[in-house]
């Protein structure tokens, strides 16, 4: 029988090679996983030479780069199928580089191959590339090469990743509507002022009339525009970076967050999403076996809220000293008293993990329903913003030539 020469994961993250005499690849993987070791590699001792020469001719001329949300997806389902089927590790992640279409992932991931062939940990080889492998990506691998459970934790992560998605589209499904809406509002309000009401003025010279406030302010507005139409669209431009500069600040970035979660109408939603986001990624870290101090610094880097950051990091703070988890939560406005109550519950009974689950999900179903209801709620609000700025435009223009016919009534 031929000879095998193996790499594999222990418990504690340490790598062993060595060799095996067996009639097929497959029971040199079974034995291992009998063993609760992670295969890395599996090679006949005949064929190791050459299937070597064969990789490190065959690097990709591409540079690495990210991979999209889908093909991230598909990639660790894949990788989770195939793993838990006893196909080796880095002969799973061979097959995969060379099905993969976007060549820049691809080369990702032939590079991550050659360092765990190289005795790199899968996880430490996954930090490596951080545009391709978020933190909470490599984490929860590394939870499960610890656990020997790289298959199930690669699952869960995949479902992590889908409903994160499912939720960006929501959120993007309900701001792409208002956002439109609200461009064509000021483009027709801007095409009145500009090219229309100024048809007017010579009208109202010849007339030699007073005119009315509200039209004397239109005709004021429209004849600044369409001298200093460059001045204005300076204006917005500059308040616009100035946002996006004063947002980088740390200040400034918690400000802004404030304001966002604050909004009307839209600071609720906004809200949802963050407890929601910070249920589901706390959550899955939790059951994937990441250390809770770990997990709340992920956390609070994933929230995508600076006030939900410095809550987590509060909490944090507090379990790295023996404190609560849920106190620090609980004197923050963002999270409300049922949240703060089932983690002190989870915290008591062990079961954190399956309350920050079941928080998830509420708030995911309250995210959809409030989509839904904000879509139907901001069609008349707009329609009504627009009929009331156009609405006041013509009428503002109709108003002197009312008063004249007023005037004319009166004195025949």
């Amino acid at each position: 029988m031929p000879t095998y020469k193996y790499a594999a994961k222990t418990n504690d993250g340490k790598t062993i090679r060595g060799t095996l005499v067996a009639a097929a690849p497959s029971e040199v993987v079974g034995e291992l996983r009998r063993k609760s070791l992670v295969v890395l590699d599996v090679k006949e001792t005949s064929r190791a030479a050459s299937a070597a020469a064969a990789v490190g001719g065959g690097r990709f001329a591409a540079k690495p780069g990210k991979a999209r949300k889908d093909e991230l997806v598909i990639f660790t389902r894949q990788l989770s199928t195939m793993i838990s089927a006893g196909i080796p590790l880095l002969e799973s992640l061979d097959v995969l580089a060379g099905q993969v279409d976007n060549p820049r992932f691809a080369k990702t991931l032939k590079m991550v191959a050659d360092d765990v062939r190289g005795g790199s940990d899968f996880s430490t080889a996954l930090t490596r590339y951080p545009k391709a492998f978020v933190p909470i990506y490599c984490s929860m691998v590394r939870a499960g090469e610890v656990s020997g459970q790289l298959d199930e934790i690669l699952v869960r992560l995949a479902e992590y990743q889908e409903s994160s998605a499912r939720l960006k589209r929501e959120i993007k499904a309900a701001m792409t509507y208002p956002v439109i809406s609200l461009c064509m509002v000021l483009g027709i309000t801007m095409f009145l002022l500009i090219g229309i009401v100024p048809q007017f003025k010579p009208i109202f010279v010849s007339l030699q009339i007073d005119l009315p406030a509200l039209t004397a302010t239109v005709l004021g507005c429209s004849e600044w525009l369409v001298a200093n139409w460059m001045v204005a669209i300076g204006i917005g431009a500059a308040a616009c970076f100035g946002i996006a500069l004063f947002k980088r600040t740390e200040a400034g970035g918690c400000t802004v967050d404030w304001c966002v979660l604050k909004m009307p109408v839209f600071g609720p939603l906004f809200r949802k999403v963050a407890l929601s986001r910070f249920a589901r990624t706390f959550s899955t870290l939790l059951r994937s076996g990441v250390p809770i101090l770990g997990a709340l610094e992920i956390v609070a880097d994933t929230a995508g809220n600076r006030v939900v950051s410095r809550a987590v990091l509060n909490a944090r703070d507090s379990v790295r000293n023996g404190n609560s988890l849920s106190e620090p939560l609980d004197k923050s406005p963002v999270f409300p008293a049922m949240v703060t109550r089932m983690i002190a519950i989870g915290e008591k009974s062990g079961s954190l993990e399956q309350l920050l689950e079941k928080i998830s999900v509420f708030y995911d179903e309250q995210v959809s329903a409030a989509v839904k209801s904000l879509t139907s709620m901001i069609e008349p609000l707009l329609i009504g913003l627009m009929g009331g700025l156009v609405g006041t435009i013509v009428f503002a223009v109709f108003l002197p030539i009312f008063e004249i016919q007023k005037k004319l009534a009166g004195g025949g």
